[in-house]
């Protein structure tokens, strides 16, 4: 039953954000760093009003290392920045289905930053869905430095990477730092980051942009306690999977609110990283069961 409930949990979060997406990308004459703000300021009463109903505003907000929450800060809001910025220049569905590496290169930098081991097994998948992705890239390749799809797929690509980074850094942290203390202080972060944006151009929002811009912070703020709870009801192998879902409300809400129709490349493309990621986390969970059984044999052995 808890398990259900986690998974119920986490497909509301990707429709969150999948929904915050869409509101981003339907603002598109406010400039990404501006979008930032809005995400993650108007966030913050969403992540306080649900630290205040769990009584946990002062405990929950209690920092360890501020070095740790800088740098994630820092590389998690340039990966938004960028992500909105691709955002506005190739399809919602393209763009979704390339954010799909970040997943992937959090075990390459795992690997490089924390020393953890890759088998051959997901090295394999990884390629898999690296190939994956340049199907969907393929096609905006081109010579033409001034093109503004390539420039999106550019852009897009980097806030996977980054995004990436940002994961293993809280992966870092996790033994230390409270998983509520992390998404409050990445908003407050993001929002003062954000305002450094602010000289190089930023735009009065029209009566429906307000709308868009803090609905985007409200839906986001509220995907994120979807996500934080849903951890607690089933572990990440469960639940990762169903992050794809993200792909299937990508393709819904960019045909109908915008017309993109989606192509052959980007749908084949999408589906071998969605593969190779599954293969990964379905990998990852039969070693975890193989090493809990391993350990519940020894420990029959040590008290036999």
């Amino acid at each position: 039953m808890s398990s259900s409930r986690g998974i119920l949990l986490m497909l509301l979060a990707v429709s969150c954000f999948s929904i915050m997406a869409a509101l981003v990308k339907a603002a598109d004459r406010v400039p990404p760093g501006e979008a930032v703000f809005f995400r993650a300021f108007c966030a913050l009463p969403v992540i306080l009003l649900w630290l205040a109903v769990r009584g946990e505003v002062r405990s929950g907000l209690s920092v360890q290392s501020w070095k740790g929450h800088a740098v994630r800060a820092i590389a998690g809001t340039v990966a938004m920045g960028l992500g909105f910025l691709g955002l506005k220049l190739i399809p919602l569905p393209e763009a979704t289905a390339i954010r799909f590496v970040t997943p992937i290169l959090v075990l390459i930098f795992a690997a490089m930053i924390l020393g953890e081991v890759i088998r051959l097994f997901r090295i394999s998948a990884v390629i898999v869905g690296l190939f994956g992705v340049m199907i969907v890239i393929w096609p905006r390749l081109s010579f033409d430095i001034g093109d503004a799809a390539l420039l999106g797929v550019i852009v897009t690509l980097a806030s996977g990477g980054l995004a990436a980074l940002a994961q293993v850094f809280v992966k870092a942290m996790a033994g230390t730092e409270k998983t509520t203390a992390i998404v409050f202080w990445f908003s407050a972060t993001a929002s003062g980051l954000a305002l450094l944006s602010l000289p190089f151009g930023w735009v009065l929002p029209s009566g429906i942009e307000w709308i868009w811009l803090i609905g985007a912070g409200l839906i986001g703020g509220l995907g994120q306690i979807l996500l934080t709870s849903g951890y607690k009801y089933a572990e990440a192998s469960t639940l990762a999977p169903f992050t794809y879902v993200a792909m299937i409300w990508s393709l819904i809400l960019g045909y109908f609110v915008f017309g993109e129709v989606p192509t052959w490349p980007m749908l084949s493309g999408a589906a071998l990283v969605i593969a190779a990621g599954v293969t990964i986390v379905l990998r990852e969970r039969a070693l975890g069961m193989q090493k809990t059984a391993e350990n519940k044999f020894q420990t029959l052995i040590k008290h036999g």
